[in-house]
């Protein structure tokens, strides 16, 4: 039985130009009105992310900036250390022209970048840093390996009382593996990554938010 759904944002409960999709505004409030919270998990700073939960009236907290910072009714955390990807930051500026996204200054736990730099080159400039790099297809992150959205949401789901493996987690990129992974069941949207399929239990007929609401209205409603 689902007792919450994990949804990612980018890419699945959004369209590929970071519009929100209306069916997945009226899924979640579906999965609401009968009694299934819904967690945002997603790569956006918190303030962001904090908003997003608002709008859509959701109430089982939220994962922000891939696993750095969490909310749960037990309070907002920092989990992610992000003097580490300062650190890295700074030697990659030294050898690439990179640019930090907008607004990532107000990020509290990671590091995002604009995807002008491919990121094979960020991630072998960076091979001998602690740390874990994300292309999300919207930004690229330098994250705490430490932390993740898998791990973090565990902690979320458990301050509700909800196991994972009675979560529905769905995503579109590499990034949401890990959640999905922990997950009890797991969705790929149509638009998502390839080896975020392989991994799913179950690949939307619809992209976006529209295999978001698909995904609900097979597993909650």
């Amino acid at each position: 039985m689902i007792k919450a759904v994990a949804l990612d944002v980018d890419g699945t409960i959004t369209d590929k130009r970071r519009r929100i999709c209306t069916s997945a505004v009226e899924a979640v409030r579906k999965a609401e009105d009968a009694g299934v919270p819904v967690v945002i998990v997603t790569g956006n700073i918190m303030c962001s992310t904090n908003m997003i939960s608002i709008l859509l009236g959701t109430s089982g907290g939220f994962v922000a900036e891939n696993g750095g910072v969490i909310e749960s009714c037990r309070g907002k955390k920092v989990l992610g250390d992000i003097k580490r990807c300062q650190k890295a930051y700074e030697f990659l500026k030294s050898k690439l022209n990179v640019d930090k996204v907008d607004y990532s200054d107000l990020r509290i736990s990671e590091i995002a970048l604009t995807r002008k730099i491919p990121v094979d080159t960020i991630k072998e400039t960076l091979k001998d840093f602690d740390v874990r790099i994300y292309d999300s297809k919207f930004a690229i992150h330098i994250t705490d390996p430490s932390v993740d959205k898998g791990s973090s949401l565990k902690l979320v789901a458990g301050d509700m009382g909800v196991r994972t493996s009675e979560v529905l987690a769905v995503g579109d990129g590499e990034n949401d593996l890990e959640f999905l992974s922990v997950a009890g069941v797991k969705v790929a949207v149509a638009n998502a990554d390839r080896e975020l399929k392989s991994v799913a239990d179950y690949v939307t007929k619809k992209p976006y938010g529209d295999g978001v609401a698909e995904a609900i209205e097979r597993f909650v409603i």
